[in-house]
């Protein structure tokens, strides 16, 4: 019975997702010319690198969508009994006012309705925003958020 335990227990730690760096800089050696790439370094880095890694694609699977990490401004944050209906109308009123910046209805447990805009990759970005936005939504804020992909096509 220690036999079968033991070698469930070892193919569990064996299907764990782990990244080594090397895997991360492999080239194909069809060149002869091409040169030989050795990294020399503590086994701990790979395990923080595996880390970093299953995190973020922890988070795209908790968010539900793809993206990078960027900041959007937050206008609305309520749980009170017409949290749905206020947020509704406050999305309606970013939407007429700033028809070109991206609004986003989020919900979350246990309650929370909050409505956030824009996909900024930096703070400098958002903040320039932020600044025009904060003269009609004044409860405004910059979050640190997952946004989507800019499009490439809008260069």
């Amino acid at each position: 019975m220690l036999f079968v335990l033991l070698c469930f227990s070892t193919m569990i730690v064996r299907s764990q997702f782990y990244v080594k760096t090397s895997d991360l800089f492999s080239a194909n050696n069809d060149n002869p010319h091409m040169g030989k790439l050795n990294i020399i370094q503590d086994p701990a880095l790979d395990t923080l690198i595996s880390r970093y890694i299953l995190g973020y694609i922890n988070l795209e699977q908790k968010n539900g969508y793809e993206g990078m990490e960027g900041y959007r401004i937050q206008i609305y944050n309520s749980s009170s009994r017409n949290a749905r209906e206020e947020s509704g109308k406050v999305r309606a009123e970013f939407i007429n006012k700033f028809p070109d910046i991206v609004s986003n209805l989020l919900f979350a447990e246990p309650g929370y309705y909050k409505i956030r805009v824009g996909d900024f990759r930096t703070k400098t970005e958002a903040t320039r925003f932020f600044l025009l936005i904060s003269k009609v939504f004044p409860d405004a804020y910059i979050v640190p958020d997952i946004i989507n992909f800019p499009d490439q096509n809008n260069k």
